[in-house]
């Protein structure tokens, strides 16, 4: 039996050696062989564990700071790699996640469907995500379309909120 590690290549290598590369893509998430972004939006939620039981103003200080530090290593991380918005890079998932995640109720059937509305519109991108996606280069368009499918998931997790809390369904 051999005790030789699998080959690496260079896009592993890249990822594992930069701090930078490591945390664009997700703590290696963004590594995946296939669906990177649903990777990274999994791995977004044991840090969301962690965040949901601060309070609200403390959460989106942490959230604006996730997103902002998001807009400078996605940039760095697609500058190394030369290419814009990797598929791998999946910070902007973690800050798309967290912004579904704001003020949701507490259980892993919101965490479930935090997670699944995320990724229908960061997948479909609707009006105006489309645009922004196509439009604006760099870190902040990296981070743009996921930060708006998050309001757009949050706005629907926070409707379905409002409908149950309410005891009925119309």
């Amino acid at each position: 039996m051999s005790n030789k590690n699998p080959p690496v290549n260079g896009l592993t290598r890249k990822v594992l050696t930069s701090p930078v590369n490591f945390l664009a893509f997700g703590f290696g998430s963004g590594l995946a062989p296939f669906a990177p972004g649903t990777f990274g939006t999994l791995a977004a939620i044991p840090p969301y564990l962690l965040m949901q039981d601060l309070s609200l103003p403390v959460y989106l200080l942490v959230l604006a700071l996730v997103s902002l530090a998001g807009v400078w290593i996605c940039g760095k991380a697609s500058q190394s790699l030369g290419v814009h918005d990797h598929s791998g890079i999946v910070w902007d998932e973690f800050a798309g996640f967290f912004v579904t995640m704001i003020a949701a109720p507490a259980g892993w059937q919101w965490i479930l469907l935090g997670f699944l509305l995320f990724r229908l519109f960061d997948i479909w991108k609707p009006w105006p995500i489309s645009v922004l996606d196509k439009k604006v280069r760099g870190g902040l368009g990296i981070m743009v379309d996921d930060l708006l499918a998050g309001i757009y998931a949050l706005i629907g997790l926070q409707f379905v909120n409002f409908v149950l809390s309410q005891g009925h369904l119309y």
